[in-house]
């Protein structure tokens, strides 16, 4: 005689357990020597990028141009003429919008041109400030899933407009970093941070003296 589905069917709700690989790749501690590795490296790329176009410098080693100054390059406090050059950038972009298999998607290029561009004053100022943010949370492992996460988002819309550049590389290793979120930035400010906030799920992982009494356990 046949099962019924309801014979079958798990009584209650259940999770797959984590393969013990992604758990020691993504939450063990013993691994995090790796992402903060990986960690210093996306967050370098990040704030050179930022003081790229905060002061018009390129701040990145062994580059030719290393410490001179581009007017191009600086895309705020520039004198009444702030997002001048991410303009430049977004027209860029548009210009790829174009012929039969554009580098930039119609919906992504009315996006960029009905919003970005009449705003590329205060939307430069985000841009720079946040690829700022994201690479000096990253170097000093400071909420590292979050500051990954935003710095995946940027790559994500730079991607979208066209630039390629180190971006897919950069994508792939931030969100590596928002898997490994909870000891990408064990070797920094997170191991002193995280334990304080804790998760939504979880409350604060930390404990006064009361509370760790409390929690021992009696003696037998």
């Amino acid at each position: 005689m046949a099962l019924s589905l309801r014979a079958i069917k798990p009584a209650t709700a259940t999770t797959i357990p984590e393969p013990p690989v992604a758990k020691f790749a993504f939450a063990d501690t013993r691994i995090a020597w790796l992402w903060a590795i990986v960690r210093l490296y996306v967050g370098y790329q990040w704030l050179t990028a930022g003081l790229d176009k905060l002061v018009g410098r390129n701040f990145t080693f062994g580059a030719s141009d290393f410490g001179v100054y581009n007017a191009k390059a600086q895309w705020v406090f520039t004198g009444g003429h702030d997002g001048a050059g991410f303009a430049g950038f977004i027209n860029g972009a548009l210009a790829k919008s174009t012929g039969a298999h554009p580098d930039v998607q119609g919906w992504y290029a009315s996006f960029l041109r009905d919003f970005v561009l009449p705003n590329t004053g205060w939307v430069a100022y985000i841009i720079t400030f946040g690829e700022v943010l994201v690479g000096l949370g990253l170097i000093v492992g400071c909420l590292t899933g979050i500051a990954a996460f935003f710095g995946l988002f940027m790559n994500f819309n730079f991607l979208l407009a066209g630039a390629v550049s180190v971006n897919p590389i950069l994508g792939i290793l931030s969100l590596f970093l928002v898997l490994a979120w909870r000891v990408a930035g064990y070797y920094g400010l997170d191991s002193y941070i995280l334990p304080l906030l804790g998760t939504p799920w979880t409350g604060t992982l930390t404990h006064d003296a009361e509370d760790i009494k409390d929690l021992r356990p009696a003696t037998v």
